[in-house]
């Protein structure tokens, strides 16, 4: 993750690259996203029985912040 002080100057950066713009994301929607169960729970003792239910709620939060797109999905592999 690369912090900027602008979206512009994202844009400036040597090695942005063209098509990746949906990944621009203001640092309180990041904050938001990273403060949820799914990242803060990690250390309980019962997180893997949980994490599914903590996955739903990111994706939901992602929904919410605007972060959809195939930017945003798992590769297939």
């Amino acid at each position: 993750m690369n912090l900027f002080r602008s979206e512009g100057h994202v844009r400036n950066w040597a090695s942005f690259a063209e098509g990746s713009d949906e990944g621009i994301t203001p640092l309180p929607d990041m904050m938001r996203l990273f403060s949820g169960p799914y990242f803060k729970r990690r250390l309980d003792q019962d997180y893997v029985s949980h994490m599914f239910e903590y996955a739903r709620e990111m994706g939901q939060t992602m929904k919410e912040i605007g972060k959809t797109g195939s930017f945003w999905r798992r590769q297939k592999k």
